[in-house]
C-alpha cells in the first residue's frame, strides 16, 4: 500500500522512480480525461480561493470541497481533497508575489495518493482512479526502477501525459544509512558560470573527467547560446511551423543541464566516499541579489542551476551516508588558505582567473583557491556542529557560534 509523502521523508531518504504505463487506447482516454476533470477543478477552485482570499487546506476545503463534488460531475472524493491540497501548495509562501489566481494547465502532471492509486507488484499493474471507474495498466521501465518499486515503500505518484506517452513518477523511501564520520575532512566544491564545479582536489568539473559529448565548460555556454538565439529566431518569426518547432526543442536545455549536474554530483560524491571525506558546498542563496553583473552576463547568471547542483549533490551523498555542510560563500576566492597567513582582500584576485596573495605570495587558479577554502569552512562547520555541549543543553538553546571574519559581507 502506498505511504504519504511525510511517511515516505520518516521512513528513508526520498527519491523518485519513473515508470511507463501502457494504458489501451481506450484507457488512455479514460486517463486523458482523469487528467483534466483534476486539472480544472483545481483552477476553479483555486480561483475561489483568491476571490475569499482563503489559502489554508483545512478552511478551503471547508469552504469549497461539496461545492467542487458537485459541480464537477465524476470527480471523485480523494480527487478533489487533492485538487484543494494543491491550490493550497500553489499559495503557500507565494501569496505576497501572486498577482492573479493561480492556473493550473489542463494537461498539468496530476497527484495521485494511496486511495487514487495501487500496485500489484508481482504482476506490474498498477490500478488508477477514472471519473469512470479503475484503469488497470501495465508498467515498465528500467530495472534499478522497477526494482525499487518493488522493494520499497512506495509513497504519492504523478501521472505525466508527454507526447502520447503516460508517466508515473513515483516517491519511494530509500533506507537513510548513518553519516560517516568526515575523518578525512571534507571535499570542498566551488561552483561557478565559467567552470560550473572545481573540487579542492583541482578537478575541473565536468571537463575531461566524465565522459560523454560535453567536452568542456565553455562547450556548454556555447551550446546555451546558441539555444537562446534560436528561441528568440523562431520567438520573433511567430508561424506556425516556428511554434511547432519550440516545441520540439521545449525543455532539451534543462535536461542537458540536470543530466551535467547529475555527472558532476555523482563524481563528487562517488571520491568524497572513496576517499574518506563529506562534501562542503557554498550556500549560494540569495547570490543574485548580491552579485552585480553586467547587463551581458544576467541571462547566464540568472539561468544557471546552482540550486540544482547542491540538491543533487545532498540527496547523494544521504543515500550513501556522506557528511554534507553548506558553507558560507563570502570571501572564498579572495581568501589565502595558507593557515599562516589568512590574509583577504580584493587585490589577491587581479584577474579572473587567477589568484596572488599580496601578504604572502601564495599562487594558483581562483576556483581552485575558492575550494580549498570551502574545505576549510566545511571541516570548522562540521566541528561546530557536532561539538558537544558542556551544559548539556540542545543545539537549538546554546549560544550561537560567532561568525568568522570572511562572513560579514557578500562574496
Amino acid at each position: 500500500m502506498a505511504l504519504r509523502k511525510s511517511a515516505v521523508k520518516q521512513a528513508g531518504c526520498a527519491s523518485v522512480v519513473q515508470v511507463r504505463l501502457l494504458p489501451t487506447p481506450a484507457d488512455a482516454e479514460r486517463l486523458a480525461t482523469a487528467v483534466t476533470i483534476c486539472n480544472t477543478a483545481a483552477t476553479y477552485a483555486s480561483r475561489i480561493a483568491w476571490e475569499r482570499r482563503v489559502f489554508g487546506q483545512l478552511a478551503l476545503h471547508r469552504l469549497i470541497y461539496r461545492h467542487l463534488r458537485d459541480h464537477f460531475v465524476g470527480l471523485g472524493a480523494q480527487a478533489a481533497v487533492r485538487a484543494i491540497a494543491r491550490v493550497a501548495d500553489a499559495y503557500t509562501n507565494r501569496r505576497a508575489t501572486k498577482k492573479r489566481a493561480h492556473i493550473f494547465r489542463a494537461h498539468a502532471a496530476v497527484p495521485y495518493d494511496a486511495r487514487m492509486i495501487t500496485f500489484n507488484r508481482d504482476a506490474r499493474i498498477a490500478s488508477l482512479w477514472t471519473p469512470t471507474g479503475r484503469v488497470r495498466a501495465a508498467y515498465t521501465g528500467r530495472d534499478q526502477d522497477l526494482k525499487a518499486i518493488a522493494e520499497l515503500p512506495i509513497g504519492e505518484c504523478d501521472l505525466i501525459e508527454r507526447k502520447g506517452t503516460w508517466l508515473l513518477q513515483i516517491a519511494v523511501a530509500l533506507p537513510r544509512p548513518e553519516t560517516a564520520d568526515p575523518f578525512n575532512g571534507f571535499l570542498g566544491v566551488d561552483q561557478g558560470t565559467a567552470n560550473l564545479a572545481v573540487t579542492c582536489d583541482g578537478e575541473v568539473l565536468p571537463g575531461k573527467a566524465l565522459p560523454g559529448t560535453i567536452e568542456n565548460n565553455g562547450h556548454i555556454r556555447a551550446l546555451r547560446d546558441r539555444r537562446h538565439r534560436q528561441r528568440k529566431r523562431l520567438q520573433a518569426k511567430g508561424t506556425s511551423s516556428a511554434r511547432r518547432r519550440l516545441r520540439v526543442l521545449s525543455g532539451r536545455e534543462s535536461r542537458m543541464m540536470a543530466d551535467i549536474n547529475h555527472q558532476i554530483s555523482k563524481r563528487v560524491v562517488r571520491e568524497a566516499e572513496r576517499t574518506g571525506r563529506g562534501v562542503a558546498m557554498e550556500k549560494l542563496s540569495g547570490i543574485l541579489g548580491r552579485v552585480r553583473a553586467h547587463r551581458s552576463q544576467r541571462r547566464t547568471l540568472h539561468g544557471w542551476a546552482f540550486a540544482q547542483q547542491i540538491a543533487f549533490t545532498r540527496y547523494k551523498a544521504e543515500r550513501v551516508g556522506i557528511a554534507f555542510i553548506l558553507v558560507d560563500a563570502a570571501y572564498t576566492s579572495q581568501t589565502c588558505p595558507n593557515s599562516d597567513c589568512g590574509h583577504v582582500s580584493r587585490r589577491n584576485r587581479h584577474a579572473r582567473g587567477m589568484f596572488r596573495c599580496q601578504a604572502c605570495g601564495l599562487a594558483g587558479h581562483a576556483d581552485h583557491i575558492a575550494a580549498i577554502n570551502v574545505a576549510y569552512r566545511g571541516a570548522d562547520g562540521w566541528g561546530a556542529v557536532n561539538r558537544p555541549h558542556a551544559t548539556g543543553l540542545p543545539s537549538s538553546r546554546r549560544a550561537p557560534e560567532s561568525k568568522p571574519r570572511a562572513s560579514a559581507r557578500g562574496r
